[in-house]
């Protein structure tokens, strides 16, 4: 008979569900090992929908109006990329869930200043596929929530929320449990679009209820430009130093 696989080689066995930790911990490993070997030593994440489009590709729908926080999110990785990135330091690296819309342009702000991006793309029964922007030895394939996650805030230094749908709602408010929890350490929690953000989610109510605490609304940062966020991550990390 022919020589057995070894069960590191036994790929049916790997997706089993014996293996379900096993496979957790690849997924944890192996986006660890590579950002290492490449550098990473910082991040900026940003959130939004896959759907708004560029102006590019328009739609002719209701949603082209939010065209202009594509435009923002990649002026903003474009102006975090070219500060911060040098041949061997990678401080506050761009990085984004690698689908279309604000992830694109988050992706295509970084390509176009000549820097490095991370794409954390997820298995949907719906196919998502990496956009043409990302940085290939930088994108990982996901098939766990809970381990994208993780590595979306491990080495973050600020989180950039743009309009989305539910996908980016569960984005801003783990990052926001986390802080206020004090799992992680503090960030800028900013988000674009003060008119948008304050119509969707009545943030003094939650307060004025005692749902939250008063100074919790410290934790979040309107912004409108890529100019306006880019200051106050500078100035809350500055903060810090002090």
């Amino acid at each position: 008979m022919d020589n057995p696989l070894k069960a590191y080689e036994n790929l049916e066995f790997l997706k089993s569900n014996h293996c379900r930790e096993i496979r957790l911990q690849l997924e944890h490993l192996h986006p660890e090992v590579v950002m290492r070997e490449q550098g990473i030593k910082s991040t900026i994440v940003l959130f939004g929908s896959a759907r708004i489009p560029s102006p590019e590709k328009k739609s002719g729908q209701k949603i082209d109006e939010l065209t202009p926080f594509y435009e923002e999110a990649r002026k903003l990785s474009r102006m975090v990329s070219t500060t911060c990135q040098t041949n061997h330091e990678c401080e506050y690296v761009v990085i984004t869930g690698g689908g279309g819309g604000i992830m694109e342009a988050g992706n295509r702000g970084a390509t176009e200043a000549g820097c490095k991006s991370i794409s954390l793309n997820i298995t949907l029964p719906h196919e998502q596929r990496p956009n043409p922007y990302v940085t290939p030895e930088l994108c990982f394939q996901f098939h766990y929530f809970s381990m994208r996650k993780m590595h979306f805030m491990q080495r973050a230094k600020a989180v950039c929320i743009f309009p989305g749908g539910f996908g980016t709602f569960d984005e801003l408010f783990e990052a926001l449990t986390l802080i206020q929890t004090g799992i992680i350490d503090p960030m800028p929690v900013i988000l674009f679009g003060s008119e948008h953000w304050k119509r969707v989610v009545d943030w003094e109510y939650l307060a004025e209820m005692g749902l939250i605490a008063p100074k919790d609304l410290d934790l979040i940062t309107f912004c409108d430009t890529a100019d306006d966020a880019w200051v106050a991550i500078g100035e809350f990390h500055a903060a810090l130093r002090k």
